[in-house]
């Protein structure tokens, strides 16, 4: 097969450029102050939102997977995403939603999942669907996304339902930025203001003494270096045990990762703590100095390449790829990292981070002496790279 090097700016006029802000689905909220106006930065960063759900609408409607809520939060456009993006979409959901189970699992549901920049994400309703929520399931995010995502779900019964069959009316609160029953939060709040989330979150019943699962995609990289480890060492200090997910760039210092911040300042989207995306080492070093007892991180192309073979083989049957240099160079440019405090509380003697992800992910037959001597079953709750596209 001929064999070529895509540059980002190929990628961005492949794509047409639409999809560029799916990777800062997860934030939302760059810089505001609490309470205050949205720069025009912080709407660029905002408008991320539609890119995202766009791609994921459009990846379930050709098959990718099954997820029947996504469709009351966007509607489906007659424009085809592009392969690489519809398999990235898929790696992430399906990786991070096995992860979610897992540790749902190893927990025996005992525990609370916190979704940092949660957007138009559907996992409460799949959880519910089969019948795994934990203790309870918290979203967080710009109000303005918050509010829009209320507004579907008073819309729609399928969304909406679920909620009321847990909740008698009267304990079901829906009120402004903020939806709370005693399974599911959504709160608006600014993740780099940390007391006004940490109040927000106790007054909807968040409990620091359950073991909790953290989640963040492509929301660091929008903070300061300063801001996203004040939120790391936070959610450290906060809970006994834990874990916490990050998704987002790596390997920013080369030529193809120059193109991509500039691309993204062009749409108003500033990287502002893409000095921490500079390696896998880097991105470890900043959960292990901020509270976390162990930490792990891996590109998504071994992520991609560890995923069962009969969905990847299922997927990849559904569209045709020509350029799986694309793909690669893509992924290598994203990675998955993990931290966990308090390990051993899930029930494991002897706990590291690469340890716990691989006894919760992989069969517990396969040895715990390390990642590299087992698959990896793993992904993103959401797929930013497509913000090269």
């Amino acid at each position: 097969m001929r064999r070529r090097v895509v540059g980002a700016g190929g990628l961005l006029a492949r794509a047409r450029c639409g999809p560029v802000a799916a990777m800062a689905v997860s934030l939302r909220e760059p810089r505001p102050q609490a309470g205050g106006p949205c720069s025009a930065a912080d709407e660029g960063v905002q408008g991320t939102c539609d890119d995202a759900s766009l791609c994921k609408r459009f990846a379930v409607s050709i098959g990718y997977w099954h997820d029947p809520y996504i469709q009351h939060f966007v509607r489906l456009t007659k424009e085809r995403k592009a392969p690489e993006i519809n398999r990235g979409y898929f790696a992430r959901v399906h990786g991070v939603f096995q992860l979610i189970k897992a540790f749902l699992k190893k927990t025996e549901g005992n525990c609370q999942i916190m979704n940092l920049g949660a957007g138009m994400d559907t996992t409460f309703w799949k959880l519910k669907e089969e019948n795994l929520l934990p203790v309870k399931y918290f979203e967080v995010d710009f109000p303005m996304i918050v509010t829009r995502k209320l507004n579907s779900i008073k819309a729609k019964p399928l969304l909406s339902n679920p909620i009321m069959e847990l909740h008698s009316a009267e304990s079901l609160l829906i009120d402004g930025h903020i939806l709370d029953s005693s399974r599911f939060a959504i709160v608006g709040a600014d993740l780099r203001d940390l007391v006004g989330l940490e109040e927000k979150l106790k007054k909807y019943n968040m409990n620091t003494q359950l073991p909790t699962l953290l989640i963040a995609e492509c929301v660091l990289v929008y903070m300061t270096a300063d801001q996203s480890a004040n939120l790391i060492k936070w959610a450290a200090n906060s809970f006994k045990t834990a874990m916490f997910i990050n998704y987002e760039q790596v390997n920013m210092d080369d030529r193809f990762g120059r193109i991509m911040i500039e691309n993204l300042r062009r749409r108003q989207c500033d990287l502002a703590g893409v000095e921490v995306c500079k390696s896998l080492a880097s991105q470890k070093e900043r959960l292990l100095s901020n509270g976390w007892e162990t930490a792990r991180a891996v590109d998504m192309m071994e992520l991609y390449s560890s995923l069962p073979q009969a969905e990847v083989s299922r997927i990849e049957s559904l569209e045709f790829l020509d350029e799986m240099e694309l793909l690669e160079q893509l992924m290598k440019h994203y990675c998955l990292c993990w931290a966990v405090k308090g390990g051993d509380h899930l029930g494991t003697e002897k706990v590291t981070g690469a340890c716990l992800l691989v006894e919760i992910i992989i069969a517990p037959s396969l040895r715990c002496d390390g990642l590299e001597k087992t698959r990896v079953v793993l992904g993103m709750t959401r797929y930013p790279y497509m913000t090269l596209l």
